[in-house]
């Protein structure tokens, strides 16, 4: 996709990770016509992917995605007419108890009620904490409020010292290689992160090779691994993705607490315990390098080794095979090698927030070039469903919900025997709300505003 950089949003394929602070609004538009002369103005301020070699100078950015509601409204529903954006026209909220499992207190009638379906477009800044960053945030809001829009929501977040999450563990690890490598600067190893070639082992060569995963799994408009171009009848669609946005609210209390009663007075215990339920232990190792004593941590500024695979691993005795992070990415877990995955990868940009008396958690933001076969699948038929791994009805213990008598099963080895967690009365993650958005191109954008 070289030469398109420019016409990408920011955040997409590279993150904002020398901002730490963010602010999602969610406007309803009011006066369709006053908005679209408002988008037109805010177009070139928005932050575009070409613009990250320099972000390390700007302050704060600007992205805009959109609802399917808010692109009626404006006058660009028809690009979506079409069965493979079905989810996106339908909703968050109206899939949920199907295809997300979201459950019992996870189900919509207990999400907030700005975060059902009311609102058309997000505006997300992220912003370096300065006083500028704070009046950005205002003008923005302003300037939108002035343009036919009216504030729904705004939530604020905030990156944890360490990058790490609510229950204390390192994140934002195994973010896939996209093609061209364009997740960082320079070129980052694709081991453990693209997709496995294995027919290079063929080639005399000693380990395998990885390669990037094409950007069509992302953007639509280009070549995704299947070789089919989502979008591409309509020009007006390219460089553009589905963003999903979840607020998921953690119950840090409850998990701290089940890990006491299940690991006793045992600190040592207790921390093998939670590894096994994450599948990595909280300085970001995996299990697989590390099955029974978390190593040191890693250089301050480093990553944890993320070349590693299952394969080797098939009954899970050094990670659980319904461990979270095994489930939500099987790398070569579901049998030859990667490409029973390859096309279930998700770009992840979540960030944790505290509402203080309303509790803490993780404000997860996804991207895709199709929300059922990427994020759906890998909520509602990986982590909500065992059949894939072999695991029955057992749904994630981290993040599921579960009826009466789940369980997750710790495989077990000479050195340590087969434990079973019984899965605790209330869940340790609950969803607060959560949106489909697109997120256009900058050219898309501009059709949006002329509409």
């Amino acid at each position: 996709m070289t030469g398109d950089e420019s016409d990408v949003q920011g955040n997409i394929l590279r993150g904002y990770t020398h901002l730490p602070h963010v602010t999602y609004m969610f406007f309803r538009i009011v006066e369709p016509d006053r908005a679209r002369g408002m988008l037109a103005k805010l177009v070139d301020d928005v932050t575009t992917d070409a613009s990250w070699r320099s972000l390390s100078e700007v302050p704060e950015t600007l992205n805009l995605a959109f609802t399917y509601s808010g692109l009626a409204k404006l006058g660009r529903r028809r690009s979506f007419d079409s069965s493979e954006f079905t989810e996106f026209r339908e909703g968050m909220c109206a899939r949920a108890r199907e295809y997300l499992v979201d459950r019992d207190e996870n189900d919509p009638d207990h999400w907030e009620p700005e975060l059902r379906d009311t609102a058309d477009v997000l505006c997300t800044v992220y912003w370096d904490g300065t006083e500028t960053g704070k009046e950005t945030v205002a003008r923005i809001h302003a300037r939108l409020a002035a343009g036919g829009l009216e504030l729904a929501y705004l939530q604020r977040a905030d990156t944890l010292k360490g990058h790490r999450e609510r229950f204390g563990f390192k994140d934002g690890y195994s973010q896939p290689v996209v093609e061209p490598v364009a997740n960082g600067a320079g070129t980052r190893a694709t081991e453990g992160e693209g997709v496995l070639e294995p027919w290079n082992l063929l080639k005399g060569r000693l380990r395998p090779e990885w390669r990037p995963v094409r950007v069509g799994e992302f953007l639509l408009g280009h070549l995704d691994e299947d070789d089919v171009t989502p979008g591409e009848d309509d020009p007006s669609l390219r460089n553009g993705t589905f963003m999903v946005w979840r607020k998921l609210r953690q119950h840090v209390d409850r998990f701290e607490q089940f890990l006491d009663r299940a690991a006793g007075a045992d600190p040592e215990r207790r921390a093998w315990l939670e590894a096994k339920v994450v599948g990595r232990w909280r300085n970001g190792t995996s299990l697989i390098q590390a099955p029974y004593r978390s190593p040191q941590d890693h250089p301050r500024g480093s990553r944890p080794d993320n070349a590693f695979v299952y394969g080797a691993d098939p009954a899970g005795v050094s990670c659980p095979v319904g461990a979270h992070v095994r489930r939500a990415y099987p790398r070569d877990g579901l049998g030859w090698w990667t490409h029973r995955t390859r096309r279930h990868r998700i770009i992840r940009r979540g960030v944790p927030y505290d509402d203080r008396d309303e509790g803490c958690g993780l404000i997860f933001v996804c991207f895709n070039a199709s929300i059922s076969r990427q994020f759906e699948l890998i909520q509602g038929n990986w982590l909500m469903d065992g059949d894939a791994f072999g695991l029955g009805a057992d749904r994630d213990l981290l993040t599921g919900y579960e009826p009466a008598g789940g369980k997750m099963t710790i495989q077990g080895d000479r050195k340590r025997p087969a434990t079973f967690l019984s899965r605790p009365d209330k869940q340790f993650v609950t969803t607060r709300g959560g949106y489909y958005l697109f997120v256009p191109g900058i050219e898309g954008l501009r059709r949006i505003a002329s509409a």
